[in-house]
């Protein structure tokens, strides 16, 4: 195989937290509203932009190499690719897609066996489709284009399957979940045979690995002070750290240099202790990656 990794880059709704999300990592994607094949500063990568629903269909052909897509659509594709690892962004959602079997709020349906002959309609066809035949309840599954919550409230099926993250759209519309069928996440997905080439294999797995560590290290900053060195024992009991706080002794000086990694969220909460326990020179700083 050539020393070229085929990336496939999420088009839509992932495709500016995928492009954000690869520059904290340490490579600058560009993308022209004219092409679909961004540039990214890195020779051994060409990147390709498609379609999230059909990604996984993509990457099973070789037509690229490696790509991220939601798990919901590589379930409904039924590709034959390796799922690498969860691409969890928190500029789209930290909350998982649920993909739920909804009825009307007066319907008689409680359970899915309850839908045998029935007529359901949804996006996600080939999954619904065996969802059902796995439990052996025969159903009709059509294929909607959209507004498939409007679809069972006017009676043209009796019920759909649908993505929501909370449940509050499909409730205000008058309807009930049944069940839920699927949970979703990006996932990144990795052709096979692309898998076993040393070079290819090798140029994923550094992906991967920069990837994950800028997602770890949203929502998190770093935080160092200045203490009395007998304080130390006391700052350290109430400051988070993703381990131990790093103490390191200033030089000539019985102070100390106190450092650690928290949650954003956490800094408001814990400055006012620290200053109470002695703590100086505080200072919080950003983080692009926690490897």
């Amino acid at each position: 195989m050539e020393n070229l990794l085929k990336l496939g880059i999420p088009k839509g709704s992932l495709e500016g937290a995928t492009v954000d999300l690869f520059k904290k990592a340490g490579w600058q994607i560009n993308i022209s509203s004219r092409s679909y094949f961004p540039t990214i500063d890195d020779d051994e990568i060409k990147c390709s932009l498609m379609r999230p629903q059909e990604m996984a269909k993509y990457v099973e052909r070789g037509t690229v190499d490696v790509g991220i897509a939601g798990r919901d659509w590589v379930r409904e594709n039924d590709s034959d690719v390796f799922e690498l690892c969860e691409m969890v962004y928190s500029k789209v959602s930290r909350r998982p897609a649920r993909w739920v079997l909804v009825v009307n709020k007066d319907s008689k349906v409680q359970k899915p066996e309850d839908l045998a002959g029935a007529t359901i309609s949804t996006e996600l066809v080939g999954f619904t489709k065996r969802y059902f035949a796995e439990r052996n309840i025969p159903v009709n599954v059509e294929f909607s284009w959209g507004a498939t919550e409007a679809k069972v409230v006017e009676g043209l099926c009796d019920a759909i399957v649908e993505v929501t993250e909370t449940g509050s759209t499909i409730k205000a519309n008058g309807l009930r979940i049944v069940c839920e069928l699927m949970e979703s996440v990006p996932v990144m997905v990795v052709n096979k045979q692309a898998w076993q080439d040393p070079f290819k294999k090798a140029k994923i797995e550094q992906i991967a690995t920069l990837l994950q560590s800028a997602l770890r290290a949203e929502g998190m900053v770093g935080l160092k002070m200045n203490a009395p060195g007998d304080k130390v024992k006391a700052i350290t009991e109430i400051l988070p750290s993703l381990n131990l706080p790093t103490v390191s002794n200033l030089y000539n000086s019985d102070w100390v240099s106190i450092e650690s990694i928290l949650h954003e969220k956490e800094v408001r909460q814990i400055v006012p202790e620290l200053l109470k326990h002695g703590a100086q020179g505080i200072v919080e700083y950003s983080l692009n990656k926690i490897i």
